[in-house]
C-alpha cells in the first residue's frame, strides 16, 4: 500500500515537472520567461522547454496590431473653446522585453502619451482649424507617439480622430452660420438667375423694339408711298374732273349760243330777256337798295342800232341775217390728255403693295431660339427700296 502511494506520487511530480517544462506559445504571441526572478528570454511561437522550479513565464504579449479606442478627452483650443475629441490609436508590439520591463502598462502609457500631445497640438489651433485639419493633425500626433513609444518597444502606425465634439453652444452657433451661408448661397444663386432673366427679358425687349422698329419703318415708307400715290391719283382724278366740266360748260355755251343764233331774236327779245336777269341781280344778301342805271335808255339804243337797221321811218328794227349760220360744234378731245381719264392701275403701284405682304407675312425668329444665319439686308428691305424708286418716278398718266 505504502508502494502504491509512493509511486503514485512519483507519477504526480512526473507530471508537474513534465508540465512546467514545456511551454507552447500561440502564433502570433510571445511570452516573457525569467529565471529566479530575473529576464532569461522571450518565447517564440511553438514549443519551449523550461527548467521546471525555475522558470515561469512573466508575461505574455500579442505581436498583432493593436486598436485601441480611447474616450472622449476635453482640449482647449486656441480661441479658449473646449472641444471634446474621441481618439483611436493603432500600434504594435516590436519588442516585447521592452514593453514588460521598460513601461508597467503601455496601453495606459500609449492612451496618457495620445491625450497630452493631442492636447498640446489642438490647443495651438483655433476651432475652425481643428475640425478642418484632421489629416495634420493625425500625422503629427503619430509622429510624436512613434518617438515616445520607441524606447518601450512599441511601434505606432496611425491615430485617427473618430470625432470632435464642440460645446453645445458652438454646435448651435456653428448651425446658424451653416444655415446663414446656405441662405447666402441660396440668395445669391435666385440673384444670378433673375440677373440672367433680367439680361434675357431685356435682349428680348431690344429684339422686339428691333423689330418693331422695322416695321414701323416698312410701314411709314409704305404709308407715305401709298398717301403719294393717292394724292396724285387724287390731284389727277381732280384735273380730269375739271377738264371734264370746263369741256361741259364749254359745250354748253356753244349750243346756247349756237341755239340763240339760229332764233334769230329781235331788240326787243333782248330787252325783255336783260329785264328778266334784274331780279335775280338784287336777290344778293349785300344788295340792301339797287337802282336802275339812268342810261338804261341809251344802252338798249345803242343794242338795237347795233343789232338793227333803220327803216324808212327812222326806227331800227332787227334783221335776221338771211345766210345760214354753220352750226358750231365742241372740238374733239386731244389724244394726249386720253391718259387721264384711266382706271387701271399703276404696276409699279401693285409691285410695291405685293412686297409689303410679303414682308408683313414673314415670320419673325424668337431672340431665345439658337442663332441662325442672318438673311442679307436687301431681303428684309425689298419694299423700301422699291418704294424709294417707286418715289423718284415720275408720276405715269
Amino acid at each position: 500500500m505504502v508502494a502504491l502511494i509512493v509511486v503514485a506520487v512519483i507519477v504526480l511530480l512526473v507530471l508537474v515537472t513534465t508540465a512546467k517544462s514545456v511551454l507552447v506559445i500561440p502564433q502570433a504571441q510571445t511570452a516573457v520567461v525569467e529565471r529566479l526572478g530575473r529576464f532569461r528570454t522571450v518565447a517564440q511561437p511553438g514549443l519551449n522547454f523550461l527548467v521546471p522550479f525555475f522558470d515561469r513565464v512573466r508575461a505574455r504579449i500579442d505581436m498583432r496590431e493593436q486598436v485601441v479606442s480611447f474616450p472622449p478627452q476635453p482640449v482647449i483650443t486656441r480661441d479658449n473653446l473646449t472641444v471634446s475629441i474621441d481618439t483611436v490609436v493603432y500600434f504594435q508590439v516590436t519588442d516585447a522585453q521592452r514593453a514588460v520591463y521598460e513601461v508597467s502598462n503601455y496601453i495606459v502609457g500609449v492612451e496618457q502619451t495620445t491625450t497630452t500631445n493631442l492636447r498640446d497640438l489642438v490647443g495651438g489651433m483655433s476651432l475652425e482649424d481643428a475640425l478642418t485639419s484632421r489629416e495634420l493633425i493625425n500625422s503629427r500626433l503619430r509622429g510624436v507617439l512613434d518617438d515616445a513609444t520607441g524606447g518601450w518597444g512599441i511601434r505606432v502606425s496611425r491615430v485617427e480622430l473618430k470625432a470632435i465634439d464642440p460645446p453645445p453652444s458652438i454646435q448651435d452657433s456653428m448651425e446658424k452660420q451653416m444655415r446663414a451661408d446656405r441662405e447666402k448661397r441660396a440668395m445669391i444663386l435666385t440673384a444670378e438667375g433673375q440677373r440672367e432673366s433680367a439680361i434675357k427679358s431685356a435682349e428680348g425687349q431690344k429684339q422686339a423694339q428691333i423689330l418693331s422698329a422695322e416695321g414701323a419703318k416698312q410701314a411709314a415708307i409704305l404709308s407715305a408711298e401709298g398717301e403719294r400715290q393717292s394724292s396724285i391719283l387724287r390731284a389727277q382724278g381732280e384735273r380730269a374732273a375739271r377738264y371734264l366740266q370746263a369741256q361741259g360748260q364749254a359745250k354748253a355755251i356753244e349750243k346756247v349760243f349756237a341755239a340763240v343764233k339760229a332764233g334769230r331774236p329781235t331788240p326787243e327779245l333782248l330787252a325783255y330777256t336783260y329785264l328778266q336777269t334784274l331780279p335775280q341781280m338784287a336777290q344778293g344778301d349785300a344788295n340792301k337798295v339797287w337802282m336802275i342805271p339812268s342810261d338804261f335808255s341809251k344802252a338798249l339804243e345803242g343794242f338795237a342800232t347795233m343789232l338793227g337797221s333803220k327803216g324808212e321811218d327812222g326806227v331800227f328794227r332787227y334783221e335776221p341775217p338771211t345766210e345760214e349760220l354753220p352750226e358750231t360744234r365742241p372740238e374733239a378731245d386731244d389724244e394726249s390728255i386720253a391718259s387721264w381719264f384711266e382706271t387701271a392701275s399703276d404696276p409699279a403701284v401693285r409691285q410695291a403693295v405685293k412686297e409689303a405682304e410679303e414682308v408683313a407675312s414673314r415670320e419673325v425668329p424668337s431672340p431665345l431660339a439658337p442663332p441662325a444665319v442672318e438673311p442679307p439686308r436687301s431681303s428684309i428691305t425689298p419694299s423700301a427700296e422699291s418704294a424709294t424708286e417707286l418715289s423718284d418716278q415720275p408720276p405715269q398718266h
